[in-house]
């Protein structure tokens, strides 16, 4: 038999654990129910990572819950981007993914998140980064009458400016940005107020 305090093997009929002096024969069982509920509570804490990671992948992580961020500003991205030494843009690409896919909640689309961001980059030597952001140009662009707002730019805008604007010195991919970060801004406001967080 097995102490249900501590599971150590106890000699049949012991009245109490040679190891930890608990009382025996009592609750058997609690031993195997205490470990059953370890195991159940490592599984869920398993499932929880993985639907983390997962949503993470997909850019779904923000629970939808306080106000979006709506004082994004191309300055503070080229001088933090440059100051991390190119970490800043990814938290900023993160951050963007998760308001984004808040404020258009319910659209039919997800914006994806950093580390597919990152994964399909690579694997697609940085073309997956330019549908990034088309799609986010076009996704804006649909939800803006959603909250009254009317973009003239789009996908097509922000691709146009990312890929023949770097003939411009970069001031191409720059000018794409701004567009993404003044129409995300936008729409964060709209959702904002639409939420009653900002009068």
């Amino acid at each position: 038999m097995f102490c249900s305090n501590c599971g150590k093997s106890i000699p049949d009929g012991s009245q109490f654990c040679p190891e930890c002096g608990a009382k025996c024969g009592v609750n058997n069982g609690s031993f195997v129910n205490n470990a059953q509920q370890a195991f159940n509570n490592a599984e869920q804490s398993l499932h929880s990572e993985f639907r983390n990671i997962g949503n993470e992948f997909t850019g779904n992580v923000n629970p939808g819950q306080g106000p979006l961020q709506t004082n994004r500003s191309l300055i503070t991205y080229i001088i933090l981007t440059i100051i991390t030494c190119g970490i800043y843009g990814y938290w900023f690409v993160y951050k963007m993914a998760q308001d984004v896919n808040t404020a258009c909640e319910g659209d039919g689309e997800s914006t994806a998140g950093l580390v597919a961001f990152i994964l399909l980059s690579i694997i697609t030597c940085g073309i997956y980064a330019y549908v990034w952001y088309y799609k986010l140009g076009n996704r804006l662009a649909a939800n803006g009458p959603r909250y009254g707002l009317t973009f003239q730019e789009n996908g097509t805008t922000v691709i146009m400016w990312f890929i023949f604007g770097s003939l411009l010195c970069g001031i191409g991919a720059l000018v794409a940005m701004n567009i993404l970060i003044k129409n995300t801004n936008l729409i964060c406001i709209g959702y904002n107020r639409a939420h009653g967080y900002m009068m």
